[in-house]
């Protein structure tokens, strides 16, 4: 433990030029004591590392001195630092792990480490939504990394049930946190983490499946669960510009349905087309965001609340 401390320790003034006691304390979450006495080791060990006095000072290593501790091309190494997201990696409790990598990785960086963290961010949750992580995430997460199986109490529609899972993954997606994990039939399934009622890694690890890809899973699932949500249809006229704002008022796999339905442009320049659709309740807000753009063509009761809505409006402008 106290060796990949002082290793962090040793990178972070290589990446970082100079840093105070107190700055490393809060870095590797110990004391300015222990900071100090993890310095004393590190020049015993021949680390060329001196303490600087003033405002501006702190510890430094010799200029020059560097430590290379993997054999990673510059590229591969900025390739690598965009995997780390932080907030994510904090609310499933491999931060100190995530700070540990990156260090290493930015060791092979040389004088100017973090060029591509500067060119690429990603945040994942929503616009205008507040996402906490689930309480048991760190849990979940814990079985997850290290092939535990996870015995957990999962709440859905008003029941829960006791269930023992292998984790396969975790995956966050529009600020949720999803498990995906196999159970006791052998078929993966999906299972949102803040509806785990109970959660916890046991002794017991499972043999992962070598030819199970997260991604190509959830990618296939994600594309299911959408269409098995469009159960209705809509027609509807569309204006140049409403089809090509269709993609952004509909689920990708409803827009690519819909482009695909259209017909050749009427004597108006406008073109039909057939709509996939969670419900007439989803549809009327969808076309409410299209506006003049969109003639709702059936089914009639739809068209007579859009033109209710079209008259309501009209009068409150005229």
């Amino acid at each position: 433990m106290r060796a990949a401390r002082v290793l962090s320790l040793l990178l972070l003034l290589q990446t970082r030029r100079a840093m105070t006691a107190a700055e490393l304390a809060v870095e590797l979450e110990v004391s300015e004591r222990t900071v100090q006495r993890d310095i004393a080791a590190l020049a015993e060990a021949g680390v060329p590392v001196y303490a600087e006095r003033g405002r501006a000072g702190g510890y430094r290593l010799v200029d020059g001195y560097r430590t290379r501790l993997t054999g990673l091309e510059r590229a591969e190494a900025e390739v690598l630092l965009l995997a780390g997201l932080p907030g994510p990696l904090h609310e499933m409790g491999l931060a100190g792990r995530a700070l540990a990598a990156r260090l290493k990785v930015a060791a092979a960086l040389g004088d100017a480490p973090g060029t591509a963290v500067q060119r690429f961010h990603l945040d994942a949750p929503a616009w205008f939504r507040a996402a906490r992580p689930p309480a048991l995430l760190g849990a979940v997460a814990r079985a997850v990394w290290e092939d535990r199986v996870l015995r957990a109490r999962y709440g859905r529609d008003g029941a829960a049930r006791d269930r023992t899972l292998e984790p396969y993954g975790l995956v966050l997606k529009a600020g949720h946190w999803y498990l995906v994990a196999r159970a006791g039939d052998e078929r993966f399934r999906t299972y949102r983490v803040d509806r785990f009622e109970a959660a916890e890694a046991g002794e017991e690890r499972f043999a992962r499946d070598a030819a199970f890809d997260l991604a190509a899973f959830w990618e296939e699932k994600s594309a299911d669960f959408a269409r098995s949500l469009l159960r209705e249809h809509v027609t509807v006229r569309l204006s140049r510009l409403g089809l090509a704002r269709l993609p952004r008022v509909l689920e990708p796999v409803a827009a690519a349905q819909a482009l695909a339905s259209a017909g050749e442009p009427d004597e108006r320049d406008r073109v039909t087309v057939r709509l996939p659709v969670e419900s007439q309740e989803v549809a009327y807000d969808q076309m409410l965001r299209l506006g003049p753009e969109a003639e709702v063509l059936d089914p009639p009761e739809l068209r007579e609340r859009m033109a209710l809505a079209a008259r309501r409006a009209a009068d409150l402008y005229r």
